[in-house]
């Protein structure tokens, strides 16, 4: 999630990628972010989580069942789990493994070979006092909190620094447990912990602490997998065969009942938009945390103190974003791009997060109509800073810039705005909803579905936008007796409509430009006899006579 507002005045923090420029990665960078052997021989099927956290000591301990299915024979898989945490002992077939760690990386040795196709578990054993979030969301870890009445209150957010901050896994985007997980987690009595998933049952173990079982039927992304501990009451109702449920602060319920009545519109306009809800099984959640939020697949990190915009504030600039709650729209439309459709490297995050942006458009556009959502639309375009591309480095964990929010936003709606048809548009964006749902896929996958349901040619666009600091420049000058146009890009082979309008007439009509000049096929004696229309478009208009 990581709003891109706030990620926007944290960039400094960061050392991005581009064409020109290039930041030095380590050999920890490639364990976390690389696919080896040790990690491509092997494919998780299920994560079953049972652990105890004591508050007090911000101590936790217990394992994890990790069953997995051999694509390779091997003797070693590589498993991640941070460093400071202490690894009590790997177990295979009542066997104590022997391994080897390399920074977060764990390499677990077999006695014997591991045939291809078969299926295997392990329990990995471990303890220790977890990585504490000195910034969540936007710097990993554990948020140890009190509610208003002392009670503890915790969360939970790892995405980009890893889920292997808190349980062993295959700290990996490539990889989801296709049979989904169980999260049993146990907490001093008093306390609750909401975890992905649906509730299966609690149990007081009869020594001061209750564990709660949570259950997950989907794949589920490794840094969704939460906890969630405080002093919690629950409300929710089922709407339309889909399972609403909110965990709340007590002190928070009667604001909770007002400000969650959005979700249920929320998801008419989604699942009208993006298809059905992407985890029904599992049913959805919005659950209190002590920090902003986070798209947590089915229990909805929300942090935004019951306020409409973004704590408060309107991160357009319009008015249009104090409409509504920042937080549960944002964080919700991740259930369709995030969630279900997910990015095989950090590098695409854009997948994730433009996408996601622009359901708060989608969101805009169903409530409070087309001119609000382009109003809305057009706000966010001052947050890009085309410092750096939107696509990261791959194979070393690293993310693109922070204009994956805003400019790949924009490019969902550029795609929209070249078909210029919204009824051919709005089954597209469905069947790209469908089509890839549950699936890990790459820029590629996403830039070759649109060009072929489209039918344009968008490599050069998703080049230029992704790949690239600049916009594409409309330049217009007087040849001779005529006024001509072209794109000016860093890509070859560039192409795209642009919208005009004559100054003399009011007349208003759409030409095709490419890298070549061409000629208005109309007569205008200079450039300012034509104005050109940007409100749909991500682009910079440049007269050069």
């Amino acid at each position: 999630m990581r709003s891109f507002l706030k990620s926007l005045l944290l960039a400094a923090a960061f050392l991005m990628i581009n064409p020109v420029f290039s930041q030095t990665f380590t050999r920890k960078d490639s364990l976390q972010g690389g696919m080896r052997f040790e990690r491509t021989c092997y494919d998780v099927q299920r994560y079953d989580i049972n652990m105890r956290i004591n508050p007090s000591e911000k101590f936790l301990s217990g394992y994890n069942e990790i069953t997995f299915k051999t694509v390779e024979t091997t003797s070693k898989i590589q498993l991640d789990l941070f460093d400071n945490m202490k690894i009590d002992s790997i177990i295979w077939n009542a066997k104590r493994l022997t391994y080897k760690r390399e920074f977060n990386a764990v390499f677990v040795e077999f006695p014997e070979a591991i045939l291809k196709d078969s299926t295997q578990r392990i329990q990995f054993y471990y303890s220790g006092n977890p990585v504490i979030a000195p910034h969540a969301p936007w710097s990993g870890g554990f948020v140890f909190s009190k509610d208003s009445v002392g009670n503890h209150w915790i969360g939970l957010a790892v995405q980009g620094t890893g889920a292997s901050l808190w349980y062993p896994c295959k700290d990996s985007q490539t990889d989801e447990p296709d049979l989904g997980a169980t999260i049993k987690v146990a907490v001093p009595n008093g306390l609750m912990d909401v975890s992905n998933g649906k509730l299966i049952g609690s149990e007081d173990l009869k020594d001061g602490y209750t564990r709660w079982d949570w259950e997950v039927k989907n794949p589920i992304n490794n840094y969704d997998l939460t906890i969630n501990i405080g002093d919690y009451v629950h409300f929710g109702e089922n709407y339309k065969g889909l399972d609403l449920n909110y965990y709340v602060l007590r002190e928070n319920e009667e604001k909770a009942r007002r400000q969650f009545e959005v979700v249920k519109p929320m998801m008419d306009c989604f699942q009208s938009k993006f298809g059905p809800y992407p985890f029904p099984e599992d049913g959805y959640k919005l659950v209190d945390t002590p920090y902003l939020g986070m798209e947590h697949q089915s229990a909805v990190a929300y942090g935004n103190k019951y306020k409409m915009g973004y704590l408060g504030r309107d991160l357009s600039g319009t008015g249009v974003g104090m409409n509504f709650d920042y937080i549960i729209i944002h964080e919700s439309g991740h259930e369709w791009f995030g969630n279900s459709i997910t990015s095989t490297d950090v590098a695409d995050m854009w997948i994730h997060e433009g996408f996601t942006m622009y359901t708060e458009v989608v969101f805009a556009e169903c409530i409070y109509g087309y001119d609000k959502a382009m109003q809305y639309l057009n706000g966010i375009r001052q947050s890009i800073g085309n410092t750096d591309p939107v696509v990261g480095q791959f194979g070393v964990n690293h993310e693109g810039s922070n204009d994956m929010y805003p400019k790949g936003a924009w490019l969902v709606h550029t795609i929209r705005s070249i078909v210029n048809d919204d009824s051919k548009w709005w089954p597209i964006l469905l069947e790209y909803a469908n089509t890839f749902r549950h699936k890990i896929i790459t820029t590629e996958d996403v830039e070759q579905f649109f060009s072929k349901k489209t039918g344009y040619n968008l490599r050069p666009v998703f080049d230029q936008y992704l790949r690239y600091t600049k916009y594409p420049t409309l330049e217009l000058r007087k040849y001779k007796k005529k006024v001509q146009y072209r794109w000016k890009t860093d890509v070859d082979d560039f192409e795209m409509p642009f919208d005009l309008k004559i100054v003399a007439n009011q007349k208003t009509m759409r030409l095709n430009a490419t890298n070549n000049w061409q000629s208005f096929k109309f007569e205008v004696k200079t450039t300012r006899n034509v104005e050109i229309q940007v409100q749909n478009f991500l682009f910079r208009v440049e007269r050069l006579n």
